[in-house]
């Protein structure tokens, strides 16, 4: 039965190349698409993956906004004086401050190479082997995390200005579990069990991450035995500091809208959330004292009344998503003097009004302390993402270029877009570097463990139902290279980053010509990885 399965996995592995040539002459959306020519195709092919990567773009602002209104969300903690007897409200933020670092920050913004690599997984079901789109992507992605990534939150304070790392102990654990996936997936694929994968290995993969979770928890709140004896700087007290922009709230006195906090603040500098309604003047500190006595009837009719205007001004917001999804020329454009630079924002605009109408349907992130808004946001980029992964087996079956080159090029620069804006934002706005440099050391731990761990368990437990049989890899070689020229690279990235700390006093930021220097070098190891791993999957080397 054994020959018999492994003569089937010859024949298929033969006609790979027939396959291949056969689904070319398919089409993507029309029937006439392969009368185009190949060069024609691949243009069109080309210009559409572009565009998704706009939609990613796009969806991240929104996908962002959700996810700080997440960890913004507090609960009430009643303290009682014993003598006076009297009341103590303090709000107590839900999230850990590191764990939605590895959660929310990091897996939501690689949620585009984990739904890609799922997507891929679920593709090739049956066929014995793994696709090898997935993996290439996030090998690709976590280069492209560590690299580019670190060139531009490194330039991004102003000139002068020192980020550093607050809480460096978490920081080496993360960047520990970081360097140890890829050393993980190198053994499993390399060592153990040369170009194939075990249910066990995938499985093993997978509890990784938890393991991941534990450890960073347990050194943020400096558990004996469990965490290193480095002491934390400042940290700031909100995970990402809102920035005042403008919105429109209705007025309560005359049922008129007025201009508020883009960020979903009342005027009162309350958050707006319907499931979590707020009293008080907010004028005053986050601690407050309360009567001992229960709320009398008024107070509970006006808080009432606040809910439903509130939910007034929920609809409102959400019906001004639609509204600004159809406006081509924003007040800013309008302000500019040159006509071509109007035109140009004009044809930009016009570029993202579709996507913009569709992500319009998202529920605004002030309802349910933003994780309706967080979900919906992670649906649409799986969506993309599915619409990613049929355009990227079109343009390798037109122009005949290896899928694991396009994988880790093209895909993976495109899909880490999200990494890259979050990390951006976190290095303009927290007067810290924890947490921009946290999305990239943790994006590459959620890559493995989950981007490349879940699909594999999923093709492994399908193979050994099925079949009984592990699940083979179909370009191991040139996979495992990557890593190794991955794990050499990034040995230098991490070098630059521990002599900046020692000169400069921080990771980010500092003189700005040693700053661009940085940046410059660590665009050079990431033009190094691309090239050798591009180069060894073309058999070159």
């Amino acid at each position: 039965m054994s020959s018999l399965r492994n003569h089937t996995v010859e024949g298929v592995s033969g006609v790979f190349s027939i396959i291949g040539h056969e689904r070319c002459k398919s089409y993507l959306i029309f029937h006439h698409e392969t009368d185009l020519g190949d060069g024609f195709r691949a243009f069109l092919y080309f210009a559409a993956l572009a565009y998704c990567f706009i939609g990613l773009s796009a969806i991240t602002a929104r996908f962002f906004s959700s996810m700080e209104n997440v960890v913004k969300h507090t609960r009430e903690v009643v303290e009682i004086d014993t003598s006076t007897g009297t009341k103590t409200i303090k709000h107590e933020k839900v999230w850990n401050y590191t764990i939605a670092d590895i959660t929310l920050l990091a897996f939501g913004t690689s949620f585009p190479q984990i739904s890609l690599a799922t997507i891929d997984a679920i593709q090739n079901l049956g066929s014995l082997y793994a696709g090898g789109l997935g993996p290439g992507t996030l090998v690709g992605s976590a280069a492209f995390d560590l690299f580019p990534i670190h060139a531009v939150c490194v330039v991004v304070p102003k000139a002068g200005e020192l980020k550093k790392i607050s809480d460096v102990g978490v920081w080496l654990v993360e960047l520990f579990w970081s360097f140890w996936a890829y050393i993980w997936l190198y053994i499993i694929l390399e060592v153990w069990t040369p170009n194939v994968i075990t249910l066990w290995e995938s499985l093993l993969t997978v509890l990784q991450f938890g393991l991941l979770l534990m450890h960073a928890y347990a050194q943020d709140k400096r558990w004996p035995y469990l965490s290193l004896p480095l002491g934390r700087g400042e940290r700031p007290e909100d995970w990402v500091p809102a920035e005042a922009v403008s919105y429109m709230q209705m007025n309560k006195l005359h049922g008129e809208y007025s201009e508020i906090l883009e960020s979903g603040q009342d005027g009162d500098g309350k958050i707006v959330d319907i499931f979590s309604i707020h009293s008080g003047s907010g004028t005053g500190p986050i601690y407050h004292n309360l009567p001992a006595t229960d709320m009398s009837e008024t107070s509970t009719n006006h808080l009432g009344s606040d809910t439903i205007l509130e939910e007034s001004c929920i609809f409102y917001i959400w019906k001004q998503q639609f509204m600004d999804a159809l406006t081509l020329e924003s007040s800013e454009s309008r302000k500019l003097n040159s006509i071509l630079l109007r035109v140009a924002s004009i044809f930009w605009q016009s570029l993202l009004a579709p996507w913009r109408l569709l992500f319009a349907f998202v529920p605004p992130y002030q309802i349910a302390h933003g994780w309706i808004a967080f979900i919906c946001s992670l649906l649409f980029i799986s969506g993309i993402a599915y619409v990613v992964t049929k355009l990227t087996d079109m343009i390798s079956c037109v122009t005949g270029i290896n899928a694991y080159v396009i994988a880790f090029t093209a895909l993976a620069s495109g899909t880490s877009w999200p990494d890259l804006v979050a990390s951006k934002i976190a290095a303009e706005r927290q007067i810290t570097a924890d947490s921009a440099i946290a999305n990239i050391t943790c994006s590459n731990s959620v890559n493995i463990y989950v981007g490349i761990g879940v699909p594999w368990l999923i093709d492994t437990l399908y193979n050994f139902i099925a079949y009984g049989e592990p699940l083979r890899i179909e370009n191991a070689k040139g996979l495992s290279f990557s890593l190794l020229v991955f794990f050499s690279t990034s040995v230098g990235c991490i070098i630059v980053l521990v002599l900046r700390r020692l000169i400069f006093g921080a990771e980010l930021g500092g003189p700005r010509l040693w700053a661009w220097l940085t940046s410059i070098f660590f665009m050079f190891l990431w033009l190094v990885f691309v090239v050798l791993s591009s180069l060894k999957v073309s058999d070159i080397i």
